[in-house]
């Protein structure tokens, strides 16, 4: 099961990412009606409880928790979604 929290690290960090694209991540969140923030933040959430169930690093789920409730203000949201991916990706890679 400590494998299911790496891949959803790397799962959220690439959506993350995708979200984190200036115009593209941007028009996708606004024509979705806002939906990928909230499936972001539920994705985080479980994301947290694994990584503190297998006692891994808890850093990008808190930082895209974080992201995904201030991420409709646009160039913090941007910027917000790129540290979360970065984070989440390192830690994926780790392996701690």
């Amino acid at each position: 099961m400590d494998k299911a929290s790496r891949i959803l690290k790397w799962v959220s960090g690439g959506l993350e990412a995708l979200w984190g694209f200036p115009i593209i991540g941007g028009m996708l969140v606004v024509g979705l009606n806002w939906t990928p923030l909230v499936l972001m933040l539920a994705i985080h959430i479980v994301g947290l409880v694994l990584a503190s169930k297998f006692n891994r690093k808890k850093t990008g789920h808190i930082l895209g928790i974080v992201t995904s409730c201030v991420a409709w203000i646009p160039i913090v949201g941007m910027a917000m979604h790129i540290l979360s991916a970065v984070f989440l990706m390192i830690e994926a890679g780790k392996n701690e």
